[in-house]
Protein backbone atom coordinates (compact mmCIF):
# COMPACT_ATOMS: atom_id res chain seq x y z
CA UNK A 1 0.00 0.00 0.00
CA UNK A 2 1.50 3.84 -0.85
CA UNK A 3 1.04 6.54 0.94
CA UNK A 4 -0.34 9.61 -0.64
CA UNK A 5 2.23 12.52 -0.31
CA UNK A 6 2.01 15.92 -1.92
CA UNK A 7 0.06 17.49 -4.97
CA UNK A 8 2.64 17.10 -8.08
CA UNK A 9 0.44 18.71 -10.48
CA UNK A 10 -2.73 19.90 -11.23
CA UNK A 11 -4.52 20.21 -14.55
CA UNK A 12 -7.85 20.46 -16.16
CA UNK A 13 -9.14 17.28 -15.33
CA UNK A 14 -7.09 15.28 -12.75
CA UNK A 15 -4.26 16.22 -10.03
CA UNK A 16 -1.72 14.24 -9.64
CA UNK A 17 0.20 13.69 -5.98
CA UNK A 18 3.59 11.81 -5.20
CA UNK A 19 3.67 9.05 -3.16
CA UNK A 20 6.69 7.02 -0.47
CA UNK A 21 7.73 5.16 -3.89
CA UNK A 22 9.00 7.36 -6.33
CA UNK A 23 7.99 5.80 -9.31
CA UNK A 24 4.29 5.69 -8.41
CA UNK A 25 2.13 8.64 -8.13
CA UNK A 26 -1.69 8.85 -7.37
CA UNK A 27 -3.35 9.71 -10.22
CA UNK A 28 -7.53 12.09 -8.93
CA UNK A 29 -10.10 12.64 -11.23
CA UNK A 30 -12.13 15.85 -10.80
CA UNK A 31 -15.72 16.80 -11.29
CA UNK A 32 -14.82 20.11 -13.44
CA UNK A 33 -14.60 19.84 -17.34
CA UNK A 34 -13.26 22.64 -19.68
CA UNK A 35 -13.65 23.24 -23.49
CA UNK A 36 -11.95 25.42 -25.77
CA UNK A 37 -8.89 25.32 -24.34
CA UNK A 38 -10.38 26.61 -20.90
CA UNK A 39 -12.13 29.24 -21.86
CA UNK A 40 -15.50 27.95 -21.87
CA UNK A 41 -15.39 25.62 -17.83
CA UNK A 42 -18.25 24.12 -15.80
CA UNK A 43 -18.21 20.93 -13.73
CA UNK A 44 -19.81 17.56 -15.04
CA UNK A 45 -21.59 15.62 -11.78
CA UNK A 46 -19.79 12.49 -10.78
CA UNK A 47 -17.60 12.91 -13.50
CA UNK A 48 -14.54 11.99 -11.65
CA UNK A 49 -15.83 8.87 -10.70
CA UNK A 50 -17.41 7.71 -13.76
CA UNK A 51 -13.93 8.98 -15.83
CA UNK A 52 -11.84 6.61 -13.30
CA UNK A 53 -14.06 3.17 -13.31
CA UNK A 54 -14.13 3.67 -17.11
CA UNK A 55 -10.38 4.29 -17.13
CA UNK A 56 -9.63 1.69 -15.26
CA UNK A 57 -11.52 -1.02 -17.40
CA UNK A 58 -9.80 -0.20 -20.42
CA UNK A 59 -6.54 0.45 -19.09
CA UNK A 60 -6.90 -2.95 -18.20
CA UNK A 61 -8.63 -4.54 -21.27
CA UNK A 62 -5.84 -2.78 -23.14
CA UNK A 63 -3.56 -4.38 -20.92
CA UNK A 64 -4.53 -8.01 -21.26
CA UNK A 65 -4.14 -7.27 -25.09
CA UNK A 66 -0.20 -6.46 -24.35
CA UNK A 67 -0.75 -2.81 -24.05
CA UNK A 68 2.20 -1.21 -21.99
CA UNK A 69 0.42 1.14 -19.93
CA UNK A 70 0.73 3.27 -16.61
CA UNK A 71 -1.85 1.97 -14.87
CA UNK A 72 -1.30 -0.53 -11.94
CA UNK A 73 -4.79 -0.47 -9.76
CA UNK A 74 -7.61 1.58 -8.90
CA UNK A 75 -7.31 2.96 -4.99
CA UNK A 76 -10.58 4.37 -4.91
CA UNK A 77 -13.67 5.90 -6.63
CA UNK A 78 -11.35 8.68 -8.43
CA UNK A 79 -7.81 7.68 -7.32
CA UNK A 80 -6.03 5.45 -9.39
CA UNK A 81 -2.11 4.76 -8.56
CA UNK A 82 -0.09 5.12 -11.98
CA UNK A 83 3.64 4.37 -12.84
CA UNK A 84 5.37 8.04 -12.79
CA UNK A 85 5.82 9.23 -16.21
CA UNK A 86 8.45 11.83 -18.20
CA UNK A 87 5.32 12.75 -20.40
CA UNK A 88 6.13 13.31 -23.96
CA UNK A 89 4.73 17.11 -25.45
CA UNK A 90 2.87 15.69 -28.22
CA UNK A 91 -0.69 14.25 -27.87
CA UNK A 92 -1.60 11.22 -30.76
CA UNK A 93 -5.14 11.96 -31.94
CA UNK A 94 -6.46 8.79 -34.11
CA UNK A 95 -9.52 9.40 -36.09
CA UNK A 96 -12.33 6.75 -37.55
CA UNK A 97 -15.02 9.08 -38.71
CA UNK A 98 -15.01 13.02 -40.10
CA UNK A 99 -15.83 14.81 -36.31
CA UNK A 100 -14.28 17.95 -34.19
CA UNK A 101 -11.77 20.07 -36.01
CA UNK A 102 -11.15 17.65 -39.09
CA UNK A 103 -14.77 17.82 -40.18
CA UNK A 104 -13.50 22.22 -39.87
CA UNK A 105 -10.42 22.00 -41.44
CA UNK A 106 -11.46 20.62 -44.15
CA UNK A 107 -15.11 21.77 -44.66
CA UNK A 108 -16.67 18.60 -44.64
CA UNK A 109 -19.57 16.96 -43.03
CA UNK A 110 -19.14 14.96 -39.46
CA UNK A 111 -19.98 11.42 -39.10
CA UNK A 112 -18.53 10.12 -42.45
CA UNK A 113 -16.41 7.34 -42.00
CA UNK A 114 -12.56 7.49 -42.90
CA UNK A 115 -11.24 5.03 -46.04
CA UNK A 116 -8.02 4.79 -44.03
CA UNK A 117 -7.24 5.63 -40.57
CA UNK A 118 -5.61 9.15 -39.63
CA UNK A 119 -3.18 9.79 -37.02
CA UNK A 120 -2.42 13.22 -36.22
CA UNK A 121 0.17 15.31 -33.88
CA UNK A 122 -0.56 17.70 -31.50
CA UNK A 123 2.21 20.21 -29.62
CA UNK A 124 0.85 19.97 -25.72
CA UNK A 125 0.76 23.51 -24.84
CA UNK A 126 -2.30 25.21 -23.52
CA UNK A 127 -1.38 28.36 -23.90
CA UNK A 128 -0.68 28.05 -27.56
CA UNK A 129 -4.27 26.10 -27.87
CA UNK A 130 -2.15 22.51 -28.55
CA UNK A 131 -1.25 23.54 -32.38
CA UNK A 132 -1.08 20.84 -34.47
CA UNK A 133 2.48 19.49 -35.84
CA UNK A 134 4.09 16.84 -37.95
CA UNK A 135 7.07 14.60 -37.43
CA UNK A 136 9.18 17.30 -38.72
CA UNK A 137 8.15 19.36 -35.44
CA UNK A 138 8.17 16.59 -33.36
CA UNK A 139 12.09 15.60 -34.75
CA UNK A 140 13.27 19.52 -34.98
CA UNK A 141 12.53 20.62 -31.61
CA UNK A 142 13.58 16.96 -29.91
CA UNK A 143 10.22 16.11 -28.40
CA UNK A 144 10.72 12.32 -29.27
CA UNK A 145 13.08 10.32 -31.13
CA UNK A 146 12.14 8.74 -34.27
CA UNK A 147 12.15 5.11 -32.54
CA UNK A 148 9.68 6.88 -29.94
CA UNK A 149 7.06 8.20 -32.24
CA UNK A 150 7.35 5.19 -34.21
CA UNK A 151 6.68 3.10 -30.99
CA UNK A 152 3.67 5.73 -30.17
CA UNK A 153 1.84 5.48 -33.67
CA UNK A 154 2.46 1.60 -33.36
CA UNK A 155 1.04 1.55 -30.19
CA UNK A 156 -2.41 3.74 -30.96
CA UNK A 157 -3.23 1.84 -34.30
CA UNK A 158 -3.63 -0.99 -32.16
CA UNK A 159 -5.30 1.16 -29.34
CA UNK A 160 -7.81 1.80 -31.86
CA UNK A 161 -8.06 -1.94 -32.85
CA UNK A 162 -8.79 -3.40 -29.49
CA UNK A 163 -10.98 -0.41 -28.56
CA UNK A 164 -13.23 -0.14 -31.28
CA UNK A 165 -13.94 -3.98 -31.53
CA UNK A 166 -14.60 -3.57 -27.74
CA UNK A 167 -17.13 -0.70 -27.65
CA UNK A 168 -18.67 -1.70 -31.18
CA UNK A 169 -20.22 -4.92 -29.52
CA UNK A 170 -21.65 -2.56 -26.77
CA UNK A 171 -23.03 -0.49 -29.37
CA UNK A 172 -21.03 2.78 -29.42
CA UNK A 173 -18.57 4.10 -32.63
CA UNK A 174 -15.21 5.15 -31.62
CA UNK A 175 -15.13 8.15 -33.63
CA UNK A 176 -11.81 9.43 -32.61
CA UNK A 177 -10.06 9.44 -29.64
CA UNK A 178 -6.74 11.48 -27.88
CA UNK A 179 -3.68 9.75 -26.89
CA UNK A 180 -0.60 11.07 -24.02
CA UNK A 181 2.47 8.95 -23.71
CA UNK A 182 5.46 8.69 -21.61
CA UNK A 183 8.93 7.61 -20.96
CA UNK A 184 9.37 5.09 -17.89
CA UNK A 185 12.82 3.77 -17.36
CA UNK A 186 13.30 3.77 -20.93
CA UNK A 187 10.12 2.52 -21.76
CA UNK A 188 6.94 4.38 -23.87
CA UNK A 189 4.08 3.75 -21.87
CA UNK A 190 0.37 5.02 -22.19
CA UNK A 191 -0.54 7.38 -19.99
CA UNK A 192 -3.38 9.57 -18.98
CA UNK A 193 -7.03 8.71 -19.13
CA UNK A 194 -9.42 6.99 -22.00
CA UNK A 195 -12.70 8.59 -21.11
CA UNK A 196 -15.24 10.21 -22.81
CA UNK A 197 -13.43 13.67 -22.25
CA UNK A 198 -11.00 12.64 -24.73
CA UNK A 199 -13.15 10.10 -26.91
CA UNK A 200 -15.68 11.14 -29.33
CA UNK A 201 -17.91 8.04 -29.01
CA UNK A 202 -21.59 7.97 -30.15
CA UNK A 203 -24.30 5.57 -29.79
CA UNK A 204 -24.26 3.11 -33.08
CA UNK A 205 -27.77 2.94 -33.69
CA UNK A 206 -28.41 7.01 -33.15
CA UNK A 207 -25.64 8.35 -33.63
CA UNK A 208 -26.31 10.33 -30.23
CA UNK A 209 -23.26 11.40 -28.63
CA UNK A 210 -21.93 9.97 -25.56
CA UNK A 211 -19.14 12.19 -25.12
CA UNK A 212 -17.99 15.61 -23.85
CA UNK A 213 -18.87 17.26 -27.15
CA UNK A 214 -22.17 17.42 -24.79
CA UNK A 215 -20.66 19.91 -22.72
CA UNK A 216 -19.01 21.57 -25.52
CA UNK A 217 -21.71 22.19 -27.54
CA UNK A 218 -24.01 22.76 -24.87
CA UNK A 219 -26.27 19.47 -25.87
CA UNK A 220 -27.76 18.75 -22.19
CA UNK A 221 -28.00 15.45 -20.77
CA UNK A 222 -24.31 15.49 -20.17
CA UNK A 223 -24.03 13.28 -16.90
CA UNK A 224 -26.59 10.88 -18.80
CA UNK A 225 -24.35 10.47 -21.63
CA UNK A 226 -21.25 9.46 -19.42
CA UNK A 227 -23.54 7.09 -17.41
CA UNK A 228 -24.31 5.32 -20.71
CA UNK A 229 -21.06 5.04 -21.18
CA UNK A 230 -19.94 3.22 -18.38
CA UNK A 231 -22.97 1.24 -18.00
CA UNK A 232 -21.74 -0.58 -21.35
CA UNK A 233 -18.36 -0.18 -21.14
CA UNK A 234 -18.73 -2.27 -17.92
CA UNK A 235 -21.14 -4.80 -19.58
Amino acid sequence: MVTKGKKLYEGKAKILYETDNPDLLIQYFKDEATAFNAQKKGVIREKGVMNNTISTRLFGLLEEEGIKTHFVEKLGDREMLVKRLEIIPVEVVVRNMVAGSLARRLGLEEGRPLEEVVVEFYYKSDELGDPMINTYHIRAFGFAEDEEVESMVTSALRVNDILKKFLDERGILLVDFKLEYGRHHGEILLGDEITPDGCRLWDRETLERLDKDRFRRDLGKIEEAYEEVLRKVMN
